[in-house]
């Protein structure tokens, strides 16, 4: 079993910036690839950035790259999502998730992730 716990969301005007971070617990944190999805009202949940346990290899939806950047520390069995120039459209719940093993690189569905967190609000006003 592994515990996800979301931090860091809250209410930015466009153009600002958002460190969410997810802290994770139980089992082998650094064996699994990590994943950030969200969920925009009315709008189905869609990946946006994921970062290997090999290499910390990182993949990005094209709505965010350039713009977000995922890190991890293995140390803190902590994964972070930087958020830079956001855009009122990035408002959305973000949910951090842990790869299942043995799912292809780039794992952007959701069904390649097992465990998840409850999810941060992250609102942009224009």
């Amino acid at each position: 079993q592994v515990q996800l716990v979301e931090s860091g969301g809250g209410l930015v005007q466009a153009g600002g910036s958002l460190r969410l971070s997810c802290a994770a617990s139980g089992r082998a944190f650094s064996s699994y690839t990590m994943g950030w999805f969200r969920q925009a009202p009315g709008k189905e949940r869609e990946f946006v950035a994921a970062i290997r346990w090999v290499g910390y290899s990182t993949y990005y939806a094209d709505s965010v790259k350039g713009r977000f950047t995922i890190s991890r520390d293995n140390a803190k069995n902590t994964v972070y999502l930087r958020m830079n120039s956001l855009k009122p459209e990035d408002t959305a719940v973000y949910y951090c998730a842990t790869g299942r093993p043995g799912s292809n690189w780039p794992s952007v569905h959701q069904n390649s992730y097992s465990y998840w967190g409850q999810g941060t609000q992250v609102t942009v006003s224009s």
